[in-house]
């Protein structure tokens, strides 16, 4: 970015902020990262196997080297191979999940934006469920992420076709490829899916972290470490899309360029993301509307804080999965439509007509 660009982008700031000056950014930051790593040593501990926050900090210290006694070998296996990365992967997925709408929010101008909103949920459904009805499972998150990424290209292009790149454009493109995707894959489920198959398929589909593993950490958080940084570092910009493409212009910013750009930053996150967990919904739609009434509308605000909150909520609505009805276990889906839908209608209901 020029010096040019960069001095305008600074002049947006006063304009966005609002109320969300109330808090300083640090206290929130500090507030949503101490909340959530005692989310994470706490849910690590929950389940039928109960265990203590010292028996969590002895098999972590163990792993990592540390001078502490090694737990029981059972109670290692728990929290080291089950929990531990279960946990980690639903903070990771729930963090770049909330963030992504966040973006996908002010990048189209639509507040009932989700990650999803591109087809790329029903993308890599279809990629997912063309490897699991031939029992190749192990090639899932590659099928997965190719999916999304496909109906990424797909979406762009037919937005693209006789015409700029227009917010509307693209949510109508988005639709159309979304709804071919969920066509796809009801034609390969009802054509081949055998046996099991199909409760596995249903799992996936409607969202589950269950079988998770360190791989699955290491593609999610590397992904939001990596991609989210950028996200977030994108917020000047994003500032300046609020007010539409024409004043972003004006302010210096090469509004296709940079469009295609987060476009294709969120697609890549959220690819990765739905390749380890599935799609999981809800959680970029309400999120962002949530935060905003605490930090504002400004983006280098909103952006580290929704994606704080998302991790945290993820990893609890996980746990209520796997624990309210054990030893059964409900796909996380579940959990965040039955927490998203009220708190969704109660934001309608206090925005009233400043949607419509």
């Amino acid at each position: 970015m020029t010096t040019t660009e960069a001095r305008p982008h600074a002049q947006t700031a006063p304009v966005v902020r609002g109320g969300g000056r109330r808090v300083p950014l640090w206290l929130l930051v500090a507030a949503g990262a101490v909340v959530l790593l005692a989310s994470v040593a706490v849910a690590v501990t929950i389940g039928s196997s109960g265990l203590g926050l010292a028996e969590v900090a002895r098999s972590i210290g163990s792993h990592l080297g540390l001078p502490v006694d090694a737990p029981p070998r059972l109670h290692d296996a728990i929290v080291w191979q089950l929990r531990l990365p279960r946990v980690l992967t639903a903070a990771a997925v729930g963090g770049g999940l909330a963030l992504c709408g966040a973006v996908m929010q002010s990048l189209t101008r639509n507040p009932l934006a989700d990650p999803y909103l591109l087809g790329l949920s029903s993308g890599a459904s279809l990629g997912a469920v063309a490897v699991l009805v031939v029992g190749v499972g192990l090639l899932l998150p590659v099928a997965a992420f190719a999916g999304a990424l496909a109906a990424l290209v797909a979406t762009l292009a037919l937005a693209r076709t006789g015409g700029s790149l227009s917010p509307g454009r693209t949510v109508l493109a988005g639709l159309a490829i979304s709804q071919l995707a969920a066509a796809g894959t009801s034609f390969v489920i009802f054509w081949s899916s055998t046996g099991d198959s199909y409760r596995e398929i249903l799992a996936w589909l409607m969202g589950s972290l269950g079988g998770t593993t360190w791989t699955s950490v290491a593609i999610a958080g590397t992904a939001l470490l990596v991609l989210g940084a950028v996200l977030v570092a994108s917020a000047g910009r994003l500032d300046a899309f609020t007010f539409g493409d024409t004043a972003a212009a004006s302010l210096g910013v090469d509004v296709n360029r940079t469009r295609w750009t987060l476009l294709t930053l969120v697609a890549l996150l959220v690819g990765a993301l739905v390749a380890v967990s599935g799609a999981i919904g809800f959680v970029g739609l309400v999120l962002p509307h949530a935060v905003r009434s605490v930090t504002g509308p400004g983006h280098r605000r909103l952006l580290p804080v929704v994606t704080l909150a998302g991790a945290t909520l993820l990893v609890w609505a996980d746990t209520a999965a796997r624990t309210l009805f054990a030893p059964r276990e409900l796909p996380v889906g579940i959990v965040t439509a039955l927490l998203g839908v009220p708190v969704f209608v109660a934001l309608l209901r206090r925005r009233g007509s400043s949607w419509t």
